[in-house]
């Protein structure tokens, strides 16, 4: 049985003009204007879950064919979800959420953490900062990894400002972390080298 309501909704027309001028619904109806900070925040957790996309069908050029391969798409489809959950509740104020509102719970948490040792296992250990390339699937993670670092960096200042669950900013602090070590995996699982850090190769090295 669902944890949570299945979204109830038909959308059959794109434009509506009911954003013509500069304002927006949350999911309780109350109209509030698109710079909003809670705007804001669910909109960077939408714009992290298109970087996703992108480096999921990345992931599915780049990486061998296996057993690694399946289980890191189905996870990365999954955070996709959760994201989408992330969002949701996000959209929504504290007083109008209701018990199976969609939403990150610890156990998304958990598991998160336990996908990261997973992978954190096989890699070796770090004497430089990496940099991001070697393949467009570490590029892309990256990426995500930037994005969702902003998203949670908003998120901080939400939570200044208005109520936001604990569970939510733990998540997206922890999501971080799981792009930083999934743009490596990646790179072991295909046995390319990683892109370290070389300050001397900068072109003012060595020159006064």
């Amino acid at each position: 049985m669902s944890e949570f309501n299945d979204p109830k909704m038909a959308i059959n027309k794109v434009y509506t003009k009911t954003g013509d001028s500069g304002k927006t619904s949350l999911v309780g109806g109350q109209r509030v204007a698109k710079n909003n900070i809670r705007i804001e925040t669910y909109g960077t957790v939408d714009e992290l879950n298109a970087h996703l996309g992108s480096a999921i069908e990345s992931a599915r050029l780049d990486l061998p064919e296996g057993d690694d391969k399946a289980w890191f798409l189905a996870t990365l489809v999954r955070v996709q979800h959760e994201l989408f959950n992330l969002g949701a509740i996000l959209a929504t104020l504290p007083q109008d959420v209701h018990p199976k509102q969609p939403r990150i719970l610890e156990g998304d948490i958990l598991q998160l953490e336990a996908d990261i040792d997973r992978t954190n296992d096989s890699l070796p250990m770090l004497r430089s900062f990496v940099l991001p390339g070697g393949c467009r699937t570490n590029t892309d993670l990256h990426v995500c990894r930037t994005v969702c670092r902003r998203a949670e960096r908003i998120m901080t200042t939400l939570c200044v400002e208005e109520a936001v669950d604990t569970a939510s900013l733990k998540y997206v602090n922890r999501l971080s972390d799981a792009f930083f070590v999934w743009s490596r995996w990646v790179m072991v699982l295909r046995g390319t080298e990683e892109v370290l850090w070389q300050p001397n190769l900068a072109a003012s090295a060595g020159k006064e």
